[in-house]
């Protein structure tokens, strides 16, 4: 519950309002009155029928699909909000697009997250709050305040509950080299060991697993990744770890972006459970067994009500 003296106001696109609802909720207030469409050539709309003169204002608004209608959205907003003299802007993305683009891999590259960068702070945001960035440099890519909440705590939790935590049957596995972090720190909070998929993509969403380091044969698994997007890295993976031994095949990431053919892979997958974050909303239709939904609305909630009030959100990080 929201107790400072100052004015706070949540504001949402229409990326994910069901979340922005959440957190609203959870802050016991409401989602400010405004709407976001387009006029008849596709252009965005935005009009807001509120003061939000002085204001703490909060933006929730995440860049998936279509991710430049959402990313567009968020930029108005913030453009509108500052010129209506607001006090303080901030970017709530829960999940940022446009991040796996982060340096130049190899000659005339772009590096699209610090284009997306620039793009939002050239509009008026005074900070940033976000969720398990695609790589954690692209905090640097801002000359604002950016906090980058972490998922890890809300799946372990889920995970820790289901029983999974001191087993000795189970196993948490980096999908990749570039994911061994996240993996050890998840494992540490179950008190399992890790293993490693040793793959190589010869290009942009295509992945072939070439090897698995550590012992699977046997185990519950446990596969984590920042994002899912065409799953074909999660789901080659799951089905290599099952024909080399393992026992059963869980994963779990934070965005689940899901583009192109990902739901049909994960259905015929060898994974048993899914376990995701909204950050990203899962269409209803799309939904089966095989999918848990976790909410990050309490924890987007808790750093808001932090930065509103100018306390320490630190302890979020953990």
């Amino acid at each position: 519950m929201i107790t400072h003296g100052k004015n706070i106001k949540i504001f949402t696109g229409n990326a994910n309002p069901t979340l922005a609802k959440d957190i609203a909720e959870n802050l016991g207030i409401y989602v400010g009155d405004s709407q976001v469409g387009k006029f008849s050539d596709g252009e965005i709309s935005v009009n807001t029928n509120e003061t939000v003169r002085g204001a703490d204002v909060f933006v929730i608004q995440s860049t998936n699909a279509p991710v430049n209608d959402n990313l567009m959205e968020l930029l108005i907003m913030i453009d509108s909000f500052k010129r209506a003299s607001a006090g303080r802007i901030t970017a709530v993305l829960p999940y940022y697009g446009y991040a796996r683009q982060d340096r130049k891999a190899k000659a005339r590259d772009p590096i699209t997250a610090k284009l997306v960068a620039d793009l939002i702070t050239t509009a008026g945001a005074d900070r940033v709050l976000t969720m398990d960035l695609h790589a954690a440099q692209i905090q640097g890519y801002f000359n604002i305040p950016v906090d980058n909440l972490r998922g890890a705590p809300i799946l372990a939790k889920y995970f820790i509950e289901e029983g999974f935590k001191d087993q000795s049957d189970v196993v948490v596995v980096s999908p990749d080299l570039g994911s061994v972090t996240r993996a050890r720190d998840f494992a540490d909070r179950l008190n399992c060991p890790i293993a490693i998929i040793d793959k190589r993509r010869p290009k942009a969403n295509v992945c072939e697993v070439m090897n698995i380091i550590g012992d699977i044969k046997d185990k519950k698994v446990i596969l984590i990744d920042d994002m899912i997007d065409t799953a074909g890295t999660i789901t080659n993976g799951a089905n290599a770890l099952i024909e080399r031994g393992a026992k059963e095949v869980y994963a779990c990431c934070s965005h689940a972006v899901l583009s192109g053919p990902a739901f049909e892979r994960i259905e015929s997958s060898a994974i048993k459970k899914l376990v995701v974050l909204n950050s990203i909303a899962l269409p209803e239709d799309k939904k089966s067994d095989k999918y848990e939904v976790l909410s990050v609305a309490p924890i987007f909630a808790e750093a808001i009500k932090r930065i509103y009030e100018d306390v320490s959100i630190s302890k979020l990080f953990v």
